[in-house]
């Protein structure tokens, strides 16, 4: 039974890892969930201090990743518009692979701000700007997931 937990477990650690980067997959949340499922092995020793601080992270990185591109965007200039096309962009991107995962958010905030009637040289910086947000986003949910992974492992061993 031991081996159920930790083959779903680690099933949904790297699950997250995938969900860093597709935004219908909430990445940290899923791995966090992964660690805990490893509460029901017997004999384990999780330290509450690391499953609290753990958790609160993934919180606190779960809220950033919403943040991140509208401040970029609003930092830069840009509008709802911008916003709402670099999520956009996002979607329609993962069809494309990994470049339509970078290129989307960027092409997207850059098409919200035109059509919200901004210049094309602030639509640009717009999109410059929630481009930055993504990245940023999409690192804090990486580092996260990556906590998580080596917490998991450490204790596997």
């Amino acid at each position: 039974m031991e081996w159920i937990y930790i083959s779903i477990g680690l099933f949904m650690v790297l699950l997250g890892l995938v969900g860093c980067f597709l935004p219908v997959i909430p990445g940290p949340t899923l791995a966090y969930a992964g660690l805990l499922i490893q509460l029901f092995r017997p004999n384990v020793d999780f330290s509450t201090f690391w499953l609290v601080s753990i958790g609160v992270l993934v919180l606190i990185v779960t809220v950033l990743d919403y943040w991140f591109p509208i401040y970029g965007t609003k930092i830069f200039g840009g509008t709802k518009g911008g916003s709402w096309g670099s999520t956009i962009g996002l979607i329609v991107g993962l069809f494309f692979g990994p470049i339509g995962i970078i290129v989307g958010p960027f092409l997207g905030a850059y098409v919200g701000e035109i059509m919200n009637k901004q210049p094309s040289e602030k639509a640009l910086k717009s999109a410059f700007g929630s481009f930055l947000g993504f990245l940023a986003g999409t690192l804090t949910k990486l580092v996260t997931v990556l906590v998580v992974l080596v917490y998991f492992v450490y204790k596997l061993f």
